[in-house]
C-alpha cells in the first residue's frame, strides 16, 4: 500500500504536534500569527485544511467560532498560568489547542 502525498502531508502534521508553553510563544503572539483552535475540531485536522488552503471549511471554522485569533484576555490568562498549549506550525501561522477548554 502506498501513501499518497496528502497522507504524507497529514502524517508530518501528525508528527509535527506537540505541547508548548504559552510564555514560549510571545513573539508569535505579538505578530499575529497564533491562531486559537476549539477543542471542538482535531487541532492535526485544522492544520492539514489550512496547509491545503481550503478555504471554504476555514471560513465556516472561523464563523462558528472555532477558529481564530487568540484574545488579549486569553493571552494573558494563559501567561498568567503558564499555559501548556497543543501546537503545530502551519507556515506562517502557529496553531494552538488549550486541552483543558
Amino acid at each position: 500500500m502506498t501513501d499518497t502525498p496528502k497522507d504524507l502531508l497529514r502524517d508530518k502534521i501528525n508528527l509535527e504536534t506537540s505541547r508548548i508553553n504559552w510564555l514560549d510563544l510571545q513573539t508569535f503572539f505579538a505578530r499575529g500569527q497564533v491562531v486559537r483552535v476549539s477543542t471542538k475540531l482535531d487541532l492535526v485536522n485544522v492544520a492539514y485544511t489550512l496547509s491545503l488552503d481550503d478555504k471554504n471549511a476555514l471560513d465556516q471554522w472561523m464563523k462558528d467560532g472555532d477558529v481564530g485569533e487568540v484574545d488579549n484576555q486569553t493571552a494573558q490568562q494563559w501567561f498568567d498560568q503558564k499555559k501548556e498549549l497543543w501546537s503545530v506550525v502551519v507556515r506562517p501561522w502557529v496553531l494552538v489547542q488549550d486541552p483543558g477548554a
